[in-house]
């Protein structure tokens, strides 16, 4: 028996597959639904994700001292990292994991979860995180070409060896993970980036002219309820981009399935977006990709995803709010994959989790010199992420109970709007109504002094009781359908702190501070609230 132990001490040697002293199995992080809505398990408690995305090339270990002062100067409780295939294969057949198991023993002593980003195929529509024996071999690998047969930025989603090239790399990836990890630091994996391709609505290859003047797949058929046809029978003008959509979303499905095969953590795909006002046709955005018109063929396409999350960038509210509508759907679960890092789009934490959000993920959160302003701030700095951190300091002690409390359909949030319009919830038979650029006293609005930053959250505990939060933001409540001569009051407004889910009396808010609504400002609070009528 000896002699067996030590035998498989020697192949796990071998394999580099020791795990270090002491690290404990957890359960599995996974993905459940029940009535259209979501909750991501982690630990085996509700877990709301709190992220932080490092820029692109940040994926080194020479960059991480710039990385981890970042991360604790917005409070994240999981940092989004990229995996390069370039960094991973180097040379074909040869990998090297070090990168990610240095980077996995610094998470852990930084007390942060992770989600990783294989950068394979597609990278923001691209192959540029390939190995070079990928990008300089284009017969092997084919480009997508135009209508006049030129090669466009993009990897053909038709290439059998390029499928098998990615997949092996990935199934490598997921196999080591599974070794050095079984605390389950990395709670997901998106795979592949931004997928599509740009200035160009789909392949024209030859092998691509003959599968689109050929039938549609049955599967696809199936799940978008039509009847047999060729693509242009079925979808027109829209033809050659779910034709793309579908070809891409086979090809990351089988990917994805090949990793899952290995180790079966909940992986996801993002999404580069087209205007969700104004669209334009295909050929203005990134075709192929999940956009919000091609989200029924990337959820027929591939199975395996258990989510498709929008990057937005995009900081007018009118926008913002509607692709956060677009994509919280009873069949995807909604997740902001990539957000931008000014000031400005902080507050949308606060929507996004009014729209059962399990997540929530500023991009470009490093000090390393990089910004990519105007999609985010123009320096990267500690003050620049103080809007982020002062969210997630009230959020973090209870995103546990928030995220329960979503995925039991009780959590309600809005963000300030550009015009500063209050907006109203009706919760049972109460209304709440959120006001912006107010004082704590009185009800004469201030002179605007800064662009929208406010937001609230409001859970519903019981049917007269609240959890009620926000950052520069009032909330006032009354009755939804008033009988005559009914008001209302309040039994008993608690601010109070969660520390380990569990809830800790500071004090009880009353007279001038109840008198004009509940305001909240910069500072962290929280309160219980229990109303009644007379």
């Amino acid at each position: 028996m000896k002699q067996v132990r030590q035998w498989a001490v020697w192949v796990a040697l071998a394999l580099g597959v020791l795990v270090a002293p002491g690290a404990r199995a957890e359960p599995l992080p996974r993905l459940i639904s029940a009535h259209g809505r979501y909750e991501l398990k982690v630990d085996g408690k509700p877990y709301l994700v709190l992220g932080a995305q490092v820029n692109n090339s940040s994926n080194y270990r020479s960059m991480l001292p710039q990385v981890w002062p970042a991360m604790r100067a917005i409070d994240a409780n999981t940092i989004f990292m990229p995996i390069a295939w370039e960094q991973l294969e180097p040379r074909e057949g040869q990998f090297d994991f070090s990168f990610l198991d240095h980077f996995l023993r610094a998470a852990r002593r930084h007390h942060l979860h992770a989600i990783l980003l294989w950068f394979g195929t597609w990278k923001n529509g691209g192959p540029g995180y390939t190995p070079a024996w990928v990008k300089l071999d284009n017969s092997r690998f084919p480009r997508v070409v135009n209508r006049d047969g030129d090669p466009m930025p993009s990897l053909s989603p038709l290439a059998h060896a390029t499928l098998a090239a990615d997949r092996r790399a990935f199934v490598a990836l997921m196999r080591h993970l599974k070794a050095i990890d079984p605390q389950h630091t990395v709670i997901m994996v998106q795979v592949e980036n931004e997928t599509g391709t740009y200035g160009c609505v789909r392949d024209y290859s030859a092998r691509a002219d003959r599968l689109f003047d050929g039938p549609v797949p049955r599967r696809l058929r199936r799940a978008l309820h039509l009847g047999p046809g060729t693509w242009r029978a079925l979808f027109g003008s829209k033809a050659g981009e779910f034709f793309h959509a579908w070809n891409i979303g086979r090809f990351v499905e089988k990917v994805a399935a090949a990793g899952q095969s290995v180790d079966p953590l909940p992986m996801y795909v993002n999404a580069a977006l087209r205007d969700p006002l104004h669209p334009g046709p295909p050929i203005t955005y990134e075709s192929g990709g999940p956009t919000d018109d091609a989200l029924g063929v990337w959820k027929a396409a591939a199975p395996d995803i258990a989510l498709i999350g929008p990057d937005i960038y995009m900081p007018d509210s009118a926008r913002y709010l509607r692709v956060l509508q677009l994509y919280h759907r009873s069949d995807n679960a909604l997740f902001v994959a990539e957000t931008g890092n000014a000031a400005p789009y902080a507050r949308y934490l606060f929507a996004a989790l009014g729209h059962q959000a399990i997540g929530f993920d500023p991009f470009g959160i490093d000090f390393t010199g990089y910004v990519n302003y105007p999609l985010g701030a123009r320096v990267v700095d500690a003050a620049t992420l103080a809007p982020f951190a002062l969210e997630y300091r009230l959020v973090r002690p209870m995103q546990s109970l928030l995220a329960r409390l979503s995925f039991a359909g009780r959590l309600h949030g809005v963000a300030e709007l550009d015009d500063e319009r209050p907006q109203t919830l009706e919760l049972g038979r109460w209304q709440v109504k959120v006001t912006y650029n107010m004082p704590m006293f009185g009800t004469t609005p201030f002179v605007r002094r800064m662009k929208p930053v406010g937001g609230a959250l409001i859970a519903q505990l019981g049917p007269d009781e609240f959890l009620v939060t926000g950052i520069h933001a009032r909330v006032s409540f009354s009755l939804a359908r008033p009988r005559r001569g009914e008001r209302v009051q309040y039994v008993r407004v608690v601010q109070g702190r969660y520390h380990d889910g569990v809830w800790n009396f500071i004090r009880i808010w009353n007279g001038d501070q109840t008198d004009w609504g509940l305001n909240f400002t910069a500072l962290q609070q929280v309160l219980h609230v229990h109303l009644a009528t007379y």
